[in-house]
Order: structure tokens, then C-alpha cells, then sequence
């Protein structure tokens, strides 16, 4: 009998090679590759579907575009993220940590659309049928017909979806679903790259809008390869602690909308329930009368969302202070304190700095800069801000404070929530409206950013 030919992997892109290295080729990537069982020859994802149309080539003047169509998913901050709703024939990737909430969000995304009229296929691989009725009777509110399907072989999960034809189907999880022309374990690279070419095919030549849910390694990222967030049009991951009651839907791709946007849900008895006013959610509980706190306006996608930065500034008592960032980027914040030492002639270099984002929640934009360095001035010379003071903008090299986008909604937002005053970068003053009520504070340098917590007229001597 011939030996079973065998290839290796890159479990981040998907790279192919016949033998194993220690570095992939394709994405760079270190001690990535696995062996594992080739496809039978002439056997694709491509071939598993049935053709609907020759593939010849078309005029771009002859394609007859559809009219975009959405459906609801009767959850205003999912249809946010997925930037208006669900999109015909989309393919929707939605990753997270076990027990974070995916199967329960999928629950109740089904009994909505179901309760509208639409037709629906729950596909479970993880689940039996007792165990899935058991949470949609906890979640309650179920007045239409859900489909339920309890398998792994993705060969018979296809041939069920061509026959019924529903308008939606969900596939928990896609780790789990095997194809039996592929000899390779379940959740392995080649099945799952398989598993999601053929969902892909079905979702875009029936017209089906199909929703994977995948599981997620301990970096945070959709266990198997990086080429399965290639192959869908859409990734949304669920971030939060599964021991708090608050969850975060984060688009990280979006074909059809904005990426980056945020939805916040929290977790209750009967599912989970859509937070309207994330703003405020984020500053409950915020301390009075502490230093080192301050208030800045972020955007998530359109999203304009006020967080509290926390900093705590001490002296060290070892020869390398230690420096910790929960919720910011630490090597941004390290630069941030080099910028405050170099340019406001404050000693940092012999100080412990911890920086925090109250909420759980992760920002990357560069406009919190001015509220990071607000709070280490503020932390360390123990003088509490203002707390009807909100801030942003994003801090250079030099100190200069740089313009931040859409400064009008920032502004509308913490006037929406109380704050009266506002210091923001000097250029984005320009155009300013609707800001009446609102003290507005342009600045150009982060020392008179200082000057202004401090309420001095004259910002410290600037070095360098």
C-alpha cells in the first residue's frame, strides 16, 4: 500500500511546504509549522460545491449589483459592528475566550430573526439538542421556529443547508466540524481551511448570510490559521473577562462597514443586554478627589467613548523602576514619560509608573496621549484634576500637542455626560459648534496642558 503523503503548515497563513522549517516563508513567523495528512489530489473546496454559473469572464459594465440588503439582527450594538446589520450572503467569523458568551449572543441573534419571520439553521457540533433547548428556555422569548441541527460532518451540514435553503445559518464552532475527504483530526489547519472554503461557497452562491464561531488561542487570536480571517467577510471578536459581568464586540474586519467599531453588552441571567450609553458604564464608580485620574474622549470606529486613565507615579527602590500598562500600549506610554521628562524638566527615571484603563476596555489611538501624560503629572505631583475636566489629543516627540479627528463629537459626547471644560490640541478648534456650555482649552504644547490642571496662568519651563 503507498505510503500516505504528508505536508507541513504554517498554522498562522496557511503556507504549504513539503519538509519543516523553523521559520515560515510567507508571514515570518517562528516555529509555526505542523504536519498533517495532504488533501486527496484534485480535491478543493471549490469542487464540494455545486457550480451555479459558467466561470467565464464578465464585463464590469454588465455585473448587475443587488441592492446591499440588510436584515436586523434585533440588537442595535451588533448592528453597529457589523456596520447596519446582517448583509446577504455575508460570512461572519465571531471568536472569543471559552465561556465568554459567543453561543449565547448566536442564541439570541437566531430567536430574533426567527421571531421576525426569517428562517434560521443552528448547527452545533459542541452541543447536544437537550443542552441547547435548556438555554433557549433560560433566554426565553422564543415565538418562532428555530432549526436544529446536531453535527460535525460538514459534508452532510452542507447537503442539509442546499436542501432547506434557510435565509441564515450559524456553524458553533467551526474547530469542531470535519470533512471526511480530509484524513486530518477536527480543528486541524487543513480542516478548517477546507471547513470555511465550503461555508464560503455556499454563503455566497445560495445567498446564505452564515455565522462561525471559533475559538481562540491564549495570544487572543481565532485558533488554527490566519487564513481563515482572510477567507470571511467579516471578524468580530468578544473581549472581557467571563468573570465580569461586561463584554465587548470588537470589529476587527468589515467588508461592508467601518472596522474598529464596539459594541458593549453585559451579561445577565437571561442573556446578554445591550449597554445604549457605554460612556457611562466606563465612569461609574470613578474616585473623587484623587490624583491621577483624568477623563479622555476616544473614538471606536464613529463611536466616541469617554474613559477614565488611572496613573500611579512612586519612588522606586531598585535600580530599574518597574513600569506596568493594563488596557494601554506600554511601550507608548514609556515614550510618553520620556517626552514628560525631556520636556517639562520632571524626574521620572527613578519612579515606578503604573497606567490603567478603568472598564476592561483596550484603546490604541493616539489622542488618549494627552490624558496619559495629564495623569502622571497629576499622579506624580499628588494634585488631583478637576473632574469636570475631560481631555484629548495626541502628543509628539517634542511635546507639541497634534490635532485628533472628529473633535466635535468628542465634545458633544463629555458635554452630553456633565464635563464642563475641555482641553484639546489648538488646531482642532477650528469649526468648532454646538459647544455651548463647554469651557474649551486649545493647546499646542503638553506644558500648558499642565499649566491649565494646575490653573496657572504660565505652563512650567520647558527643557530641551
Amino acid at each position: 500500500m503507498a505510503k500516505e503523503k504528508t505536508l507541513f503548515f504554517c498554522q498562522s497563513c496557511g503556507y504549504e511546504s513539503a519538509k519543516w522549517m523553523g521559520q515560515c516563508p510567507g508571514c515570518r513567523e517562528w516555529n509555526t509549522f505542523v504536519e498533517e495528512p495532504a488533501a486527496p489530489k484534485g480535491y478543493g473546496a471549490a469542487k464540494t460545491v455545486r457550480k451555479t454559473q459558467d466561470a467565464a469572464p464578465v464585463k464590469l459594465s454588465e455585473i448587475v449589483t443587488g441592492t446591499g440588503e440588510r436584515v436586523s439582527s434585533g440588537m442595535e450594538e451588533l448592528d453597529r459592528v457589523l456596520g447596519g446589520g446582517i448583509m446577504r450572503g455575508s460570512l461572519t467569523l465571531v471568536g472569543g475566550d471559552p465561556g465568554i458568551g459567543k453561543s449565547t449572543i448566536m442564541l439570541q441573534v437566531c430567536r430574533n430573526l426567527v421571531n421576525t419571520g426569517h428562517s434560521v439553521l443552528y448547527v452545533s457540533g459542541e452541543e447536544s439538542l437537550e443542552q441547547i433547548k435548556l438555554r433557549a428556555d433560560r433566554l426565553g422569548g422564543f415565538t418562532g421556529e428555530l432549526f436544529m441541527l446536531a453535527e460535525t460532518n460538514l459534508t452532510d451540514i452542507a447537503e442539509t443547508i442546499r436542501k432547506m435553503r434557510p435565509e441564515f445559518a450559524v456553524i458553533d464552532s467551526i474547530q469542531t466540524m470535519y470533512n471526511d475527504q480530509i484524513s486530518s483530526a477536527p480543528g486541524s489547519v487543513s480542516q478548517v481551511r477546507e471547513s470555511t472554503g465550503i461555508l464560503m461557497q455556499l454563503a455566497k452562491t445560495e445567498g446564505i448570510s452564515v455565522f462561525i464561531v471559533g475559538h481562540v488561542t491564549k495570544e487572543g487570536v481565532v485558533a488554527g490559521p490566519r487564513v481563515l480571517e482572510h477567507m470571511v467577510d467579516t471578524v468580530l471578536y468578544f473581549e472581557g473577562e467571563r468573570h465580569e459581568s461586561y463584554r465587548i464586540l470588537r470589529g476587527v474586519k468589515n467588508r461592508f462597514g467601518s472596522t474598529n467599531e464596539i459594541g458593549v453588552f453585559e451579561m445577565q441571567e437571561k442573556g446578554l443586554i445591550e449597554v445604549k450609553n457605554p460612556s457611562e458604564y466606563m465612569l461609574s464608580g470613578r474616585p473623587e478627589g484623587a490624583s491621577g485620574s483624568v477623563v479622555v474622549c476616544s473614538m471606536e470606529g464613529t463611536r466616541p467613548i469617554l474613559l477614565e486613565i488611572q496613573a500611579l507615579v512612586c519612588r522606586s527602590f531598585f535600580n530599574v523602576p518597574r513600569r506596568t500598562a493594563a488596557g494601554a500600549d506600554y511601550n507608548r506610554v514609556n515614550l510618553l514619560m520620556a517626552v514628560v521628562e525631556k520636556r517639562l524638566s520632571l524626574s521620572l527615571s527613578s519612579c515606578d509608573a503604573y497606567v490603567n484603563i478603568a472598564g476592561g476596555i483596550r484603546i490604541s489611538e493616539p489622542a488618549a496621549d494627552l490624558g496619559i501624560v495629564l495623569s502622571l503629572v497629576s499622579s506624580l505631583e499628588d494634585s488631583p484634576i478637576d473632574p469636570s475636566l475631560t481631555c484629548f489629543g495626541e502628543v509628539g516627540l517634542s511635546g507639541e500637542v497634534r490635532s485628533a479627528s472628529f473633535a466635535a463629537k468628542r465634545v458633544a459626547e463629555a458635554k452630553k455626560l456633565g464635563f464642563s471644560t475641555c482641553i484639546l490640541p489648538k488646531a482642532s478648534l477650528k469649526g468648532m459648534k454646538n459647544a455651548e456650555g463647554m469651557k474649551l482649552i486649545g493647546v499646542s504644547h503638553i506644558g500648558e496642558a499642565v499649566a491649565a490642571i494646575r490653573g496657572t496662568d504660565q505652563g512650567p519651563i520647558f527643557a530641551g
